[in-house]
């Protein structure tokens, strides 16, 4: 991946970072003895690709299954592959041009796959390699590729395309053989019309020589390979979309487009043997059934010891409307059909020998959905399904948010899967998953063995807190968002404590603490909040970025008013004096008794309430600290402190009181409202909340993306609301004199503005429950370019401080056997007279970076980072050899800078911002780690960490592993005497270029891949492996025989010898 010079500078927000003169991190005069923090990390600790990703493949198109390594292989309409084998073997590749995968065929048990392409493209993937490559592409000119058939263990691939003519490709060189099989020497000379594209080529299961082929106007022909003419012809009036063989080849079933299967004897063309219309009713008088949907496709598997299966997608019955697409089995004379939630894009059987001329015996189905991948088991009763073990349903309900943890601590993770695992589904079949093909990586560093190996541990629905709005009276409250009025908009997350805080985009807060207990709530805590503002539009001064002015002190008389509102009950009023509807909530809370399950329950929820007919502002900053008991929570109207122990309102201000008297910005008042109460659709479409994602400009801005991008930009620079965009609780030095550390939150706006305000947490915990938290503002502490978006700590060393937390304790224990809670906070060292400041406060917004010294709050570094576009998502991130500041612009670029200098250490033109959902998603964690939503379905991982990068190869999965290929089918001692067993042919004689010539050069274009010449041999040995170490073990077996004979020999010479001697001896 290409790296791009900051200085460069890019089109649009396509633009590169323009740092230009402030490209360096400059530092501030009068503090050079910083130059003593030693900063370990360097621009070569960096480096940035791709991982792994998870999740279901969007929009799959095709599907492939090897029956001897046991991989499945997945192809996409977007030119995707995904590879799977057991629980934490995974793969992604791309196709390049991006089109749409049609067919995937596997070279069984070789390593290697063969996909078919929309734009009439056929790829060889060398699967032997822990990242897969393409070894060889063919690109047709002249002819649109339908489908493709390669038999096993076979190097000709077959090549059906839409004119209705076969080509023959040499898998080894991916070359085209002169033998053509053309359209009008397959069908009847007589006939007049186009048969139609080619829908299925296959071989006869016991002759090679044999070649069936389907044609989508109701023509199949079985064509004779070695006289290259049709030996027989099947006429039928309806389109033909599936054939399958019985295994001894003496019969085919095909499925067409009203609903039918016909039946046909190879040697009977006249008429089918049988037809029957699976789901068709059966008229009294005998007449012809009502005609049904296509049957897309068939498969026919017979068993050794039972009745044969045959299974089809499609054929409803027109008449069941609404009905979910459906699965039918049919075996013997029982029919099950399988309703499943999604429409089918493709099905595969499952048998237990690959060989096409045995017994076949399935034991399950693949089943491909447009949304779900499913397995059912054919051999138990009622067809249950096997447990997925891929994390394949993080779809379920769209994605809004994204937060990623690398490091979290050890007793985590068991304790999510322990409860998580509870909450899984019975009635599964009792089997292990059937693919379970590759093996898993090798890494040596933990955290690439948890990076490689993603699995769903715990799922928690937030809905359950609420009544469903039934009348409309109930959903007019409700319909101030667009989408789903219970989706999660942030999350907050103590892994320590295990307290979970998520907003809605409903305007409201629930707090989650973790329980192994069972518990029933009867009347859930509820707190409702009522935010005004009197202060709507502000002009910023122009100096953004320069220092702020003086800082007041906790107690003095720039504090705003501590009157705080108290929570209203949802008993208040629902209209104000003039008619508005007031003090309701935008959600009803379940009334009834709430049963929770062990894991995450409900501590306290806290909604906002509407005000003078205005709805709530929705959320856009979010933080909850267990060592306080707090959490913290802002919108465009102000910010709000709550104490969710003693479940409590501790502050409740505007933007403009947070500054107090030293508020930079000229503020205008409100708009007075009109007395006219406006009808509810005016009330609803007046103000809509949207799903946005953490970052507050792209709240306010109106979904900028979908306009031009330049306009994007620059209505940043014209937003005028100030809005709360992110918070950080922290122990901080807030004056000179202290000596000891002390409780704060920090508070980030949109207009650059960092806020501090101090806290006074009690300190044992009978005091904490009792006495309440006091609250002091500090005012203003420095001032940036652009919406405040990450801040972070330092020590006196230039090392992260860990945000104080509690430990984790069953909150449900009795009072006598509950542990106390331990707080852990982190002291800072004692200063000195030489150099008083020994934290350093970490602040970057959308513009730039800056590093404070405290208690002085004097700036000691300040870095530029765009200037023509905007960080969308910031993260303080820790690494194996330092600390850095990590950004993502919506340019696309990825930059780290480091701490505290702020020096530029990665700058990479990765991902150009096209959808919103990657601006909601995307995410840094520690170790060089983040990602973000690729898709609807997909979760994207990628490093940023060179030692990640280096280690990546032991980190992935073995796709292929060295696997005998089973037996072929014994024929038997008659057959092999008298004939009638499975005909071989050798069809290199056939295609090869000395019998049938070169093809036309125009027809078709080779074009070599990057997989590299080692590939590409490994690839073209295995491809006729299999034949080989056949020949191998003739010849061995033959040379073992003639070792039998010799020892036969000489041991009856030695007899002989033996006899002598005793007649000798008498």
């Amino acid at each position: 991946m290409k790296k791009f010079n900051i200085r460069k500078v890019l089109d649009g927000l396509t633009a590169a970072s323009s740092s230009s003169s402030a490209a360096a991190a400059s530092l501030q005069s009068g503090n050079r003895e910083n130059d003593l923090i030693q900063e370990t990390l360097q621009s070569e600790h960096f480096q940035l690709c791709k991982t792994v990703r998870h999740g279901f493949p969007y929009q799959p198109s095709s599907m492939a299954f090897d029956p001897v390594q046991k991989i499945l292989a997945i192809g996409t309409q977007s030119g995707a592959l995904r590879l799977f084998g057991r629980a934490g073997v995974e793969c992604f590749c791309q196709h390049e041009s991006g089109s749409a995968v049609i067919q995937l065929e596997f070279l069984v048990n070789e390593g290697a796959l063969v996909s078919a392409l929309a734009d009439d493209s056929i790829h060889l993937w060398n699967l032997r390699q822990k990242l897969p490559a393409i070894l060889h592409s063919l690109k047709f000119n002249r002819e649109r590729i339908t489908f493709c058939h390669l038999p096993f263990q076979s190097k000709w691939l077959y090549v059906g395309t839409e004119r209705g003519n076969i080509h023959i490709v040499n898998v080894e060189s991916f070359t085209l053989s002169g033998y053509v099989i053309m359209w009008n020497k397959a069908i009847e000379l007589s006939s007049k019309t186009h048969p139609g594209p080619v829908v299925h080529i296959s071989d006869n299961p016991m002759d090679e020589g044999k070649l069936l082929i389907g044609f989508e106007c109701g023509i199949v022909v079985l064509w004779d390979l070695k006289s290259k003419k049709a030996d027989y012809r099947y006429s039928y009036d309806e389109a033909i979309h599936s054939v399958a063989w019985h295994h001894e080849g003496k019969q085919f079933v095909c499925s067409h487009s009203d609903g039918t299967l016909t039946t046909w004897n190879i040697r009977a063309p006249a008429k089918p043997a049988q037809i029957i219309t699976p789901h068709g009713k059966q008229p009294k008088d005998g007449k012809k059934p009502e005609p049904c949907k296509p049957i897309l496709k068939v498969e026919y598997k017979t068993t050794r010891a039972g009745d044969p299966f045959m299974i089809l997608c499609g054929g409803l019955s027109y008449d069941t409307v609404g009905r979910r697409p459906c699965l039918t089995v049919m075996h013997g004379k029982s029919t099950a059909v399988l309703e499943m939630d999604y429409p089918i894009v493709d099905f595969l059987t499952l048998c237990e020998t690959p060989y096409p001329n045995d017994f076949q015996e399935p034991y399950a189905v693949v089943v491909l959905l447009e949304k779900d991948l499913v397995l059912i088991d054919l051999a138990q009763i009622g067809y249950p399904i096997f447990e997925n073990p891929y994390p394949l349903s993080i779809h379920e309900s769209p994605v809004t948010c994204c937060e990623y943890f690398a490091d979290c601590p050890a007793e985590v993770i068991p304790a999510l899967y322990s409860e998580g695992s509870r909450q899984k589904r019975q009635g599964f079949s009792k089997k292990e998953w059937p693919i379970s093909g590759g093996n898993w990586g090798q890494g040596t560093l933990t955290i690439l063995r948890i990076h490689a190996f993603f699995a769903v541990l715990y799922k928690l629905k937030t809905a359950k807190v609420f009544e469903k709005p039934r009348s409309k009276e109930e959903k007019s409250s409700t319909e101030i968002v667009d989408e789903d009025p219970f989706a999660i908009q942030i999350l907050s997350w103590c892994p320590e404590s295990r307290v979970l805080c998520v907003a809605g985009v409903s305007a409201h807060v629930i707090v989650y603490r973790f329980s192994k207990q069972e518990v029933t709530t009867e009347v859930v805590q509820l707190l409702e909040v009522r935010m005004q503002c009197e202060l709507n539009e502000v002009e910023s001064p122009e100096c953004g970025g320069e220092q702020a002015s003086a800082v007041s002190t906790p107690g003095t008389s720039s504090s705003p008013q501590t009157s705080l509102p108290q929570s209203h009950p949802s008993s208040s009023s629902n209209n104000s004096s003039d008619g508005l509807r007031d003090n309701v909530p935008c959600l009803k809370v379940r009334s009834s008794p709430l049963k929770q399950s062990p894991g995450y329950q409900v501590e306290l929820l806290i909604q906002l309430v509407w005000v003078s007919g205005e709805p709530p502002q929705q959320i856009t900053s979010l933080t909850v600290n267990s060592a306080y008991g707090l959490v913290a929570f802002g919108s465009g109207n102000g910010l709000a402190v709550v104490d969710y122990l003693q479940k409590t309102l501790l502050v409740n201000v505007s933007n403009a009181e947070l500054y107090g008297s030293t508020d930079p910005h000229h503020r205008q008042p409100h708009s007075p409202r009109k007395t006219r109460q406006p009808s509810a659709g005016e009330q609803t479409t007046k103000r809509k909340l949207r799903l946005l994602t953490n970052n507050h400009n792209l709240y306010a801005r109106d979904n900028s993306f979908s306009r031009s991008r330049s306009s994007s930009v620059a209505s940043i620079d014209r937003e005028s609301r100030e809005v709360i965009s992110s918070f950080y609780f922290c122990d901080w030095l807030s004056k000179k004199s202290e000596t000891v550390a002390v409780p704060s939150l920090w508070v980030g706006t949109s207009l650059g503005s960092m806020l501090a305000i101090a806290l006074t947490v009690p300190s044992t915990p009978e005091q904490r429950m009792q006495q309440p938290v006091g609250v002091s503002f500090c005012g203003p502490v420095v001032r940036l370019k652009g919406g405040i978006l990450r801040m972070a700590q330092l020590d006196a060393s230039g090392i992260l401080l860990p945000h104080v937390y509690e430990s984790w304790y069953e909150p449900n224990a009795p009072e006598e056997e509950r542990e106390q809670p331990r707080r852990h906070r982190l002291t800072s060292p004692p200063s000195s007279q030489e150099n008083p400041d020994c934290q350093y406060a970490v602040v970057c917004s959308e513009k730039q970076a800056k590093v404070v010294a405290l208690p002085s709050q004097n700036c000691v570094y300040e870095h530029n980072i765009t200037e023509t576009s905007f960080v969308l998502r910031a993260d303080v991130v820790t690494m194996t050899t330092g600390v850095a500041i990590a950004c993502f612009c919506a340019n696309g670029h990825i930059m780290t800078l480091s701490l505290p200098s702020l020096r530029p250490l990665l700058d990479v033109n990765y991902l150009p911002l096209t959808d919103m959902r990657i601006a909601r998603t995307f995410c840094f964690s520690n170790q060089g780690q983040a990602l973000y939503l690729t898709s609807p379905t997909e979760i994207q991982r990628i490093t940023y960490s060179q030692e990640t990068y280096d280690n990546l190869q032991e980190m992935l999965g073995e796709l292929f592993t060295p696997v005998e290929t089973p037996e072929a089918p014994n024929r038997g001692f008659f057959k092999g005497l008298f004939g009638g067993g499975a005909q071989s042919l050798d069809r290199e004689d056939l295609f090869g270029e000395v019998a049938a010539g070169k093809a036309s050069r125009s027809l078709a274009q080779h074009i070599p891949g990057p997989g590299g010449m080692e590939g590409m041999k490994g690839a073209a040995s295995g491809v006729v492996g299999e034949l080989a170490r056949a020949r191998i073990a003739l010849d061995e077996r033959g040379q073992k025989l003639g070792e039998l004979e010799e020892r036969t020999a000489a041991m009856m010479a030695s007899a002989d010898s033996f006899s002598k001697h005793a007649h000798d001896v008498r």
